[in-house]
């Protein structure tokens, strides 16, 4: 798990310092590196779906506890 979270973490990192460059200058650093408008959406659905895997625990605290949930993201593998 812990790499998973690692590895989620540094996508939505990506992603987000991706969305600044597009906010400041209005280039898709991501979308000119893959090239095709196919895999660049294929990044932005991976980018998302890590974004999805973090917000787990937030939403996990309210049914198991936020002690429970934190769990999820400080599990050594």
């Amino acid at each position: 798990m812990r790499t998973m979270n690692l590895v989620t973490l540094a996508l939505i990192i990506l992603g987000g310092l991706n969305w600044l460059s597009m906010g400041v200058t209005g280039y898709d650093i991501i979308g000119t590196a893959l090239g095709g408008a196919t895999l660049a959406r294929m990044a932005y659905l991976i980018i998302g779906l890590a974004a999805i895997w973090q917000l787990m625990p937030g939403f996990q605290s309210f049914t198991v506890g936020e002690v429970d949930a934190e769990g999820h993201i400080h599990h050594h593998s």
